[in-house]
């Protein structure tokens, strides 16, 4: 029985239902594949992985410009164990405590934004400050913190005195675990890993605007599903609906028909007002369901 649940829960978190299951199954299937490249490529004594070099981001603009694929690709990708450990528990943790909040689709387009302003910031810092001219050709960035730290900023905008249990420490508010994630990198932008430090900075801006905007009306994640749910699609272009044929002499039916409509649209506008005011977590099983179905129409 015990094995059973399991199963099922792991099926649902990682490979079905569950968003954050879904990234991390993505982190570590990248992970895995480049892994084993490399270790083929070693045993024939060539230390150089093309496709690890293909998927990194580089701060150095005229490589990136030839690799501009790289501004999505590097945020599935690890540079060892530890660091694919240590990105993919706090996405589980933080990542589930999100969709408390928000929904599947806004994690999804927040890790992405995320990512994309990390990296927008790491690129453009060491291009701008002197202190990284000696390095800026030859760095490369990969990992999903920056994701992962928007996340952290945006959970804890929303909810800021969320308690958060912690080993040896015990409970510590969210803002003050994301408040201390935002110096710990300020402090640390001039270390041997600069590069991340400063993307976290830039998640964390993410994060900030994401939740921030939100609370006003404003999705800053819209943008980035609708062109993934465009490719998600196929390139498949909604099909037209047929014109509603009118049948003259049933009145009555036609006015029922008009009411029951207008009583449908009137309800999921009042859902998606209160979704828009008090986060996904607010809504009612059947409130998510009749949204879920509307979704589908």
């Amino acid at each position: 029985m015990a094995t059973g649940r399991f199963t099922t829960d792991l099926g649902n978190n990682f490979f079905g239902r569950n968003i954050v299951g879904r990234l991390i199954f993505i982190n570590c299937i990248v992970f895995v594949f480049v892994e084993l490249i490399s270790i083929f490529l070693m045993l024939f004594n060539v230390p150089y992985n093309p496709i690890a070099e293909a998927l990194s981001l580089h701060a150095w603009i005229p490589t990136f410009i030839v690799q501009p694929w790289t501004i999505i690709t590097y945020m599935f990708m690890h540079g060892g164990l530890l660091h694919i450990l240590f990105n993919m528990l706090w996405l589980y943790w933080f990542g589930n405590l999100f969709l408390n909040y928000f929904s599947s689709k806004h994690l999804r387009g927040l890790y992405i934004l995320g990512g994309l302003c990390g990296g927008i910031l790491y690129i453009i810092s060491y291009n701008v400050f002197p202190y990284f001219e000696l390095a800026r050709m030859n760095a490369v960035m990969v990992g999903a913190s920056a994701s992962v730290l928007a996340i952290v900023v945006a959970t804890a905008v929303r909810e800021p005195e969320f308690p958060v249990q912690f080993m040896f420490i015990g409970t510590v508010r969210l803002k003050y675990v994301a408040l201390f994630m935002v110096l710990f990198d300020l402090l640390f932008m001039t270390s041997s890993n600069a590069g991340g430090h400063i993307a976290h900075l830039g998640g964390a801006a993410a994060g900030f605007w994401f939740s921030m905007g939100l609370a006003r009306g404003t999705d800053a994640t819209k943008w980035i599903n609708a062109v993934m749910d465009f490719f998600i699609r196929g390139f498949k272009f909604p099909k037209r609906k047929p014109k509603m044929k009118v049948h003259y002499g049933k009145h009555q039916e036609q006015y029922d028909y008009n009411a029951r409509k207008k009583a449908d649209e009137d309800e999921i506008n009042r859902i998606l007002e209160k979704l828009r005011k008090s986060g996904y977590g607010s809504l009612s099983e059947d409130e998510k369901k009749k949204l879920f179905d509307a979704s589908r129409r």
